[in-house]
């Protein structure tokens, strides 16, 4: 019995459209961009950083923004001693959720540290901006301790 012939065709999988971050979502990244944070206030008087587009409670449409804090307390955190390739650095840093100044739901963002002894909840962290912002969440570099801003 003889084997079938095999047929193959090269195949590139793409997506051939663009999506637009919407007017909340877009305003969050352009304040970034001019090195300035954002989160929206929700019917229950929460602010979420980063904004949502809908109100977690009520569903209804968010539209009132309020200009955080560029500084926090770090509320949880997860130490990366190896990071991979798709991670945002290539030397050990930390995962952390901050809940910036004003804001009153943590966010998820790069802290940056030489040693996991350096990490804690609890700590004041700062956000660190990259040398040039374009409107991408990199725009914040990574959050440092409170007085290592450099």
């Amino acid at each position: 019995m003889s084997q079938p012939e095999l047929l193959s065709q090269d195949f590139e999988l793409g997506f051939t459209y663009t999506r637009s971050t919407g007017p909340v979502v877009g305003r969050f990244l352009t304040d970034l961009r001019d090195r300035i944070i954002v989160g929206i206030k929700g019917s229950d008087g929460k602010v979420y950083v980063p904004p949502m587009e809908y109100d977690p409670v009520t569903a209804e449409e968010l539209s009132e923004f309020v200009e955080v804090g560029q500084s926090g307390e770090v509320v949880s955190w997860c130490w990366v001693k190896e990071p991979r390739d798709s991670h945002p650095s290539a030397v050990p840093f930390a995962w952390a959720l901050i809940k910036l100044d004003g804001a009153d739901v943590p966010m998820v963002h790069v802290l940056r540290a030489s040693a996991e002894s350096e990490v804690s909840t609890g700590m004041r962290v700062t956000a660190r901006w990259a040398e040039e912002t374009r409107g991408f969440i990199t725009d914040i570099d990574g959050f440092v301790a409170a007085g290592d801003e450099s």
